[in-house]
């Protein structure tokens, strides 16, 4: 979007002084090549001020029905301790990469009844 902008603000500038240079002793040039040359500078400005996007954080929280214990997780390839950093969701799947043997799967939850 700013190289557009950019786009834009030359051609206004390139315009304001093409009204600056022919003016010909008529001032209504001048003022209004002055007008488009100040408009191309106020896009560029306005664009180099711009706030930029801040990052935006995605907070999932899952609401579980019935007792739930809390358990050590373990790689169930070569057993070892997965932490919280071996945990990622992707698409509403849970997945764990074992920092251990390197491992990589989804965790499929058996239905209760």
């Amino acid at each position: 979007m700013e190289i557009v902008t950019y786009i834009i603000a030359a051609v206004i500038g390139f315009f304001g002084i093409m009204f600056v240079v022919g003016m010909d002793g008529q001032w209504i040039r001048l003022v209004i090549g002055l007008v488009l040359m100040g408009g191309a500078a106020v896009l560029v400005y306005l664009t180099r001020v711009r706030p930029q996007k801040q990052e935006t954080t995605v907070v999932q929280k899952i609401d579980l029905s019935g007792d739930v214990n809390l358990e050590q997780m373990k790689c169930r390839s070569c057993g070892g301790a997965l932490s919280k950093d071996s945990i990622a969701i992707k698409a509403g799947a849970v997945f764990v990469n074992c920092p251990y043997c390197g491992a990589s799967y989804q965790i499929e939850e058996a239905p209760k009844w």
